[in-house]
């Protein structure tokens, strides 16, 4: 699901009986902080359904040195479908960013359940060529963007805010519960730059830190600090997603 866009996480474009016949086919599992969901390589074809907990989806460069972080994944998303469909192997690692729970569907019930559900098909068709173009402008994003600005994207992925959004009836914000290191991954930056953009956000009332958590003081502003200067390479309106493994 893109970060500024309109789209929807998979299961919640299913109609309520499809979600259903869907989630029976798959079985609960755990997945520890920092677990791998799927290593790029692997020749399995079965898919995920995220019922709660993010993750992170990379590609190894450099021979493996670095790894170039693609996007995110969070609740109701599908993960693992193109290697379902081609049965080539997995072209990205997606790993847990904290604790994740997840369905886990056979690749030929997943299979079986498109051919059966055309609409669930064509959505994920669209699905797929969406998060190929949004890879491409993470790309850029990555080389066009601060840290800063990476960061305040990532913030308001993860905390699922947006320009509109206002503190909960008890006064509480919307809080971002990951470690420095953790958040540095996810932007491409390393745990000292991000520490100094954290400083900046909170210096400008932006956010508040805490031990493992960031709090969401001031959506707006931090929305339009996540979208950079129109015309900016990686400003587009959807920024954030990642090519499926």
């Amino acid at each position: 699901m893109g970060l500024l866009g309109g789209d929807l996480p998979f299961a919640r474009t299913l109609t309520v009986q499809d979600l259903e016949a869907f989630t029976a086919l798959g079985t609960a599992r755990s997945f520890a902080p920092g677990e791998h969901l799927f290593s790029e390589g692997d020749r399995t074809t079965h898919v995920l359904l995220i019922l709660t907990g993010w993750s992170m989806v990379f590609t190894a460069v450099d021979r493996g040195a670095t790894r170039l972080v693609l996007g995110l994944r969070g609740p109701d998303e599908l993960l693992g479908e193109l290697a379902a469909l081609d049965q080539r192997p997995r072209s990205a690692t997606v790993q847990a960013l904290g604790a994740v729970q997840a369905l886990v569907i056979p690749g030929e019930g997943f299979r079986r359940f498109l051919a059966e559900n055309p609409r669930a098909g064509s959505r994920v068709m669209t699905q797929l060529a969406s998060r190929l173009r949004d890879s491409d402008r993470e790309r850029s994003a990555l080389a066009s963007l601060t840290v800063v600005q990476r960061l305040a994207r990532r913030l308001i992925e993860l905390s699922g805010t947006d320009a509109t959004s206002r503190p909960g009836r008890n006064g509480g914000a919307a809080v971002v519960q990951l470690a420095q290191d953790d958040l540095a991954a996810t932007v491409g930056a390393t745990r000292e730059a991000v520490a100094k953009a954290l400083r900046l956000l909170r210096d400008q009332g932006l956010v508040r830190t805490g031990t493992r958590k960031v709090e969401i003081l001031a959506p707006a502003p931090l929305l339009l600090l996540a979208q950079g200067p129109p015309g900016q390479p990686g400003s587009g309106r959807r920024p954030g997603a990642a090519g499926p493994p």
